[in-house]
């Protein structure tokens, strides 16, 4: 199957990796949302009838409306996620990183809440059968596998888990409607006067909101995963997963009427169910409510993918399991999370104290995807009123969840809030660190050098280097070369070659772009090569070097065979080496306290990163790595008076 395949068209595959992938977390809150938002108050219509309207009308307007018929439209190239959002406006205002960046933190924040919570709860479930069951070891035990799982990506992943989330839907929408012939007038929940009843008037009801949240927790990974699903595909699933959904709240809202007058003391999610399937559905409902952990890792991977191409993530390795398109895996990131998740279990230990901690860096993706969405849409349709009508909108309904959610602050929410913060340092630190580098370092004309490189390749009298000398060139500007470039050619060490190839790679706003150019900026002895690549294709410059080379000797364009006589007879290739210029602090820097704290934590992440060689894929038996220092701004030179001997 090939990575430029048109995930987006609606296939049974693509079905079941949409349910198996992004559905788990939005899919499972019927386990605990009646029950959060129920608590310890008296059953009575305007909780139930008013809670259950608050859940309808939380999952029309932010995850159908707002997230798949809307945001999803905003996709790039079928990608999605926040971080492709703002690819797409971002040339229209440089402050709209903020809100990018404050919504991907929130988001991978939260990806490390998710699995233990969703684990917990459903491994907690099993006390029904065992109520001595030590808990802790298993979570941490089944969240061991499920990160170890990942390296085979997300197809495989995804039709593993589908079957079982499709088993799943079906047992909620036939459950509640089970439930519901017993109190059909529950459906009159669907007027939003009872949602309005009961946070006006019920007291203390909008607080309540904090529980009905939970309902729609995962729809912003339902945009992250667009890439692993296509738009059609996510659309299509669901309309189903919908309906299952409202019908299992409906039935739990029939089953707690029958219940009205008297305090709550079990889960009316397992009470809905029959005493003979009790087993069953427990054990179905354990294994969804660990599939619900795969949302938010495969939208983690998405994210930090297009972090590293906006420079606002460390370069780490990117690894594609799967020919398909969309198919990522991101290895530190997947150490990170599960880090995370096992620090997170051995923390909070329980599920009903891991409560405190999820939903509230969400309400933060959510708010900064609006404000993303709104300047897309105003850019895309210029419809300024609507635009308007809709920002105040969800503005107006994500800051009430935002404030209801800020009272799990003291109980556990700084937790997810202290991680985003973390996460959010070490983007601030790359995109500053990028732009002090960008702005300082030095290019020059390189037409200027082409004689002295043609008479140094011809200098018999300095050891030839290599036949082949390549260098990787970050100018964009194709008559420009780093300064630094021709000091390490020229100065550092004089490296004699036949050929110089000037190698630059582009990565695009497209993620499968694979276009390259050749400038012969010397007829036989100066190339440069400009790759522009997608953010989605993998970077083997190797590979990809090596193809261009093939296809210019093809042409007659150049000739690599060796230019030593002896070698020249016989038709021998020369060799070819890379260079690649890695850049350190130098200690002659003079800097402000913030620029220095921001280029010492800059280096201090970079050593545990990929390196640039292995970043671009080059064969390193076949690379040269030069250190150069950075000097960003000079101390000034002392004052040194010479003395008579």
């Amino acid at each position: 199957m090939s990575i430029k395949q048109n995930a987006s068209a609606v296939s049974t595959a693509g079905l079941l990796i949409s349910l198996g992938i992004i559905y788990g977390d939005i899919g499972t809150s019927p386990l605990y949302v009646m029950k959060a938002i129920i608590g310890e108050a008296v059953i009575n219509k305007t909780l139930v009838y008013g809670g259950i309207s608050c859940v309808v009308w939380t999952l029309t307007l932010q995850t159908t409306i707002k997230y798949v018929i809307l945001t999803l439209q905003a996709d790039n190239n079928g990608e999605g996620g926040i971080f492709s959002l703002y690819t797409l406006i971002r040339r229209k205002a440089r402050w709209l990183v903020v809100p990018a960046m404050l919504g991907g933190c929130a988001l991978l924040a939260d990806g490390i809440i998710t699995p233990p919570i969703s684990v917990s709860s459903a491994i907690e479930g099993l006390r029904i059968l065992q109520p001595s069951i030590p808990t802790v070891p298993i979570v941490i035990a089944i969240l061991t596998l499920l990160f170890m799982m990942q390296n085979f990506g997300t197809e495989i992943v995804g039709k593993a888990f589908g079957p079982i989330m499709l088993a799943w839907f079906t047992m909620l929408g036939a459950l509640g409607l089970l439930s519901l012939v017993h109190h059909p007038e529950i459906l009159a929940a669907f007027n939003p006067r009872y949602a309005y009843e009961m946070l006006v008037n019920y007291p203390n009801g909008f607080w309540l909101l904090g529980a009905v949240f939970l309902c729609t927790t995962g729809a912003e990974a339902l945009y992250s995963d667009l890439g692993h699903c296509g738009k059609a595909n996510i659309r299509f699933s669901w309309t189903f997963v919908k309906t299952c959904l409202l019908l299992n709240y409906f039935g739990q809202g029939a089953w707690l009427m029958s219940h009205a007058g008297s305090k709550l003391t079990q889960n009316p999610f397992y009470a809905i169910m029959p005493g003979w399937f009790l087993i069953f559905g427990i054990g179905i409902a354990t294994i969804a409510a660990i599939i619900a952990s795969q949302a938010l890792i495969s939208g983690s991977f998405t994210l930090i993918s297009e972090a590293i191409r906006l420079n606002l993530w460390p370069r780490v390795k990117l690894v594609y399991p799967t020919n398909l398109k969309g198919q990522l895996y991101v290895p530190s990131i997947n150490r990170m999370l599960w880090l995370g998740c096992v620090g997170v279990v051995l923390y909070f230990r329980e599920s009903e104290h891991m409560e405190a901690a999820y939903g509230l860096s969400i309400t933060v993706a959510m708010l900064s995807t609006s404000i993303l969405l709104s300047y897309y849409l105003y850019v895309k349709y210029k419809l300024r009123l609507l635009v308007v009508v809709f920002l105040a909108i969800y503005i107006s309904i994500e800051s009430s969840f935002l404030i209801a959610n800020l009272s799990k602050f003291p109980h556990g929410g700084w937790v997810s809030l202290l991680i985003g913060i973390v996460l959010l340092a070490v983007m601030y630190t790359w995109i500053k660190a990028f732009y002090i580098k960008r702005n300082l370092t030095e290019y020059v004309r390189l037409r200027d050098y082409i004689p002295a490189l043609k008479e140094l390749s011809e200098d018999d009298t300095i050891p030839k280097y290599t036949t082949h000398l390549v260098f990787m060139t970050s100018a964009p500007k194709t008559k420009e070369i780093e300064s630094k470039v021709i000091y390490s050619i020229f100065q550092k060490r004089p490296k004699r070659a036949d050929i110089y190839w000037f190698v630059h790679v582009d990565t695009t706003d497209e993620p499968y772009t694979m276009e390259y150019k050749v400038r012969k900026l010397d007829e036989e002895d100066v190339i440069r090569i400009d790759f522009k690549l997608g953010f989605r294709v993998e970077q083997r410059i190797n590979l990809f070097f090596r193809k261009v080379v093939e296809e210019l000797v093809d042409n007659g364009e150049v000739d690599i065979t060796s230019r030593y006589i002896s070698l020249n007879r016989q038709n021998l290739i020369g060799d070819f080496r890379f260079v690649v210029l890695e850049k350190f602090l130098s200690y002659e820097n003079d800097l402000p306290l913030k620029e220095r704290l921001i280029m010492e934590l800059y280096f201090y992440i970079k050593q545990f990163t990929s390196s640039e060689s292995k970043w671009f894929g080059l064969d390193t038996s076949s690379v040269k790595v030069e250190k150069v220092p950075l000097v960003i701004s000079p101390v000034q030179a002392p004052q040194l008076k010479r003395v008579s001997v």
